[in-house]
């Protein structure tokens, strides 16, 4: 590995990089604020676990499959885009069409769908893989007593985990904030209404984000 100046460099700026607001933070507060914390808390679980495929794409060089095939990236990334989109209209609709709800109290089945959703959304997003192309080796350490791909995976699971931790404190903070909102059933609908909008408008910016 890497010497520790420059590991410590490496953990200072995936901080930086894990607690910038961004689309994950605003993914994860969209999806408590319209599903609930415990829906919030499986999203980031399931945004984590699809980093992890994110990780071993970039340890097998596919961000290079990207750069040979560049209709590949642009399809991979529309198709991602649309689905925010998918997610924030359904989101909104069940708003509309259930509106005796019982708020704050999402079923187990609802998270089980904001868990499986944010796999398939971390997955469907390209941008995630070349940025751990672009980021990490700048860290590793080619004459290191581990061989590349092992220091990949290992800088890979740190900056996940980071990732992880900065979207857990976005759900938290939003559940913690939009409590008050959710003893109100018109309050609690509008909360929907606003995180699905959210999600429409990610959706929307990484489908018309210039490369």
């Amino acid at each position: 590995m890497a010497s520790w100046d420059i590991l410590t460099a490496y953990f200072l700026a995936a901080l930086l990089f894990a607690y910038m607001p961004g689309p994950a933070l605003i993914y994860t507060a969209a999806q408590t604020m319209a599903r609930g914390r415990r829906a919030g808390l499986m999203a980031t679980l399931g945004l984590h676990l699809g980093g992890y495929v994110h990780i071993i794409a970039a340890t097998l060089g596919l961000s290079a499959l990207f750069e040979l095939v560049p209709t590949l990236y642009t399809a991979l990334k529309l198709v991602g885009a649309f689905y925010l989109i998918w997610l924030g209209i359904s989101v909104i609709r069940q708003k509309m069409t259930a509106p005796q709800a019982t708020p704050a109290t999402p079923s187990p089945k609802t998270a089980r769908r904001a868990f499986v959703q944010s796999i398939i959304v971390e997955v469907l997003n390209p941008k995630t893989v070349l940025f751990y192309v672009a980021f990490l080796p700048q860290f590793v350490d080619p004459s290191g007593a581990f061989p590349i791909w092992v220091q990949f995976l290992v800088l890979g699971t740190i900056l996940n985990a980071m990732f992880g931790s900065a979207d857990l404190v976005a759900v938290f903070l939003t559940d913690r904030v939009l409590s008050g909102f959710r003893r109100s059933s018109w309050k609690e609908r509008l909360t929907r209404y606003f995180g699905g909008s959210i999600l429409i408008a990610l959706g929307a910016r990484l489908a018309l984000l210039r490369d």
